[in-house]
């Protein structure tokens, strides 16, 4: 074995039921006294008793989708005339994600409570839109200090959401058998996580008020992002991420779509990715193909089909190809080409079936 692996820093907290005094707990261990709490309208009910536990000066609830540019600016300037010390984020990847957009300029820690199973919340990776080009990079100063993990905090989480952001960490771990840093350690990683979201989906889609499902969600959840931030961004997410800028789709229904056909691209390329994937599914739906399992879980879980169901037009296909392919990495287990590109995106777009 030849490999370098790099190992963020983080604090974690698994606290069902307790993340008001668990944050509490994180926010005077990292010395803060001036917090300014990030927090959607929507998740205001969520973000209220823990507001009441911690020493904010600012509530900013300012949370759009990609974070665009001037979304970030406007809460950069909001912690620094309310002189913040300290950032709390209650939401999902668009709360954090801003939170990373004010860390990334003021150097101010993080505390991050996720209340969907993005991931965004264990990785050093950032993103910004600006018109309808998303732009990602990565910056030890965006990593969250602490994460507080509060299964109940899940449990008001809609059916469908749960599906398509479940399915988006999925496609953490999937791209973490191929990014173009992925290694042995990532790939163990990558694997446990398939299985602990592959057990926890279901229990959740059947039960969303499942604390044990949603635990293994988030435990599968956590695993993959920690997975993906060393592996690096594969071909899933450059792909998602050219189409969510560009077209302003949701993010974790881009993902859940978009999973399988990547995987059936790149599967044919990359055995021991495709092998390890295969056990992992094969734990909970005893399958020996990667591509099969997944399948089987998509169908269990009613996931998005197609793109064209949250917007995307048909002409953008060949819109994208272009940014796509120069956003794809080198080391893409299977050779990329617009021919083939264009083909999975039509795959893609129209929900078609795979073979």
């Amino acid at each position: 074995m030849r490999f370098t692996h790099e190992t963020l820093p983080q604090r974690v907290v698994f606290a069902d039921g307790e993340s008001p005094l668990a944050v509490a707990a994180e926010v005077e261990a990292l010395g803060g006294s001036r917090v300014m709490l990030i927090a959607s309208d929507r998740e205001k009910q969520l973000a209220d008793p823990i507001a009441k536990e911690i020493p904010v000066v600012l509530r900013h609830d300012e949370v759009v989708m990609h974070v665009p540019v001037e979304v970030a600016r406007r809460a950069r300037q909001a912690a620094a005339a309310a002189d913040a010390d300290i950032l709390v984020s209650v939401g999902g990847g668009s709360t954090t994600g801003l939170a990373k957009a004010v860390a990334m300029t003021t150097g101010l820690p993080i505390v991050a409570v996720p209340t969907t199973y993005a991931g965004s919340e264990a990785t050093n990776v950032w993103g910004l839109t600006e018109g309808d080009t998303k732009t990602t990079g990565v910056d030890n100063e965006v990593l969250p200090a602490s994460v507080v993990y509060d299964a109940g905090l899940l449990t008001t989480l809609p059916g469908a959401m749960t599906v398509a952001s479940g399915l988006n960490a999925m496609a953490h771990c999937v791209d973490s058998m191929w990014g173009p840093r992925a290694d042995p350690l990532d790939r163990a990683l990558a694997q446990e996580g398939i299985r602990a979201l592959a057990t926890g989906l279901p229990a959740v889609a059947d039960d969303s008020t499942s604390v044990e499902g949603i635990e293994q969600t988030l435990y599968g959840a956590y695993l993959a992002a920690v997975s993906f931030a060393s592996a690096g961004s594969g071909m899933h997410h450059k792909i998602c991420h050219v189409l969510g800028g560009m077209f302003n789709l949701p993010h974790a229904q881009t993902h859940a779509v978009v999973l399988p056909y990547v995987l059936a691209f790149n599967a044919p390329h990359a055995p021991e990715a495709e092998a390890r994937i295969a056990e992992a599914l094969g734990a909970v739906f005893n399958t020996r193909a990667a591509g099969a399992g997944l399948a089987a879980l998509r169908q269990v879980l009613d996931a998005p089909k197609a793109l064209r169901d949250y917007g995307m037009p048909e002409d953008g296909i060949a819109k994208a190809v272009g940014p796509i392919m120069k956003a794809v990495p080198a080391n893409n287990p299977t050779p990329v080409t617009d021919e083939n590109l264009t083909a999975l995106l039509k795959a893609a777009w129209a929900g078609d079936p795979i073979d």
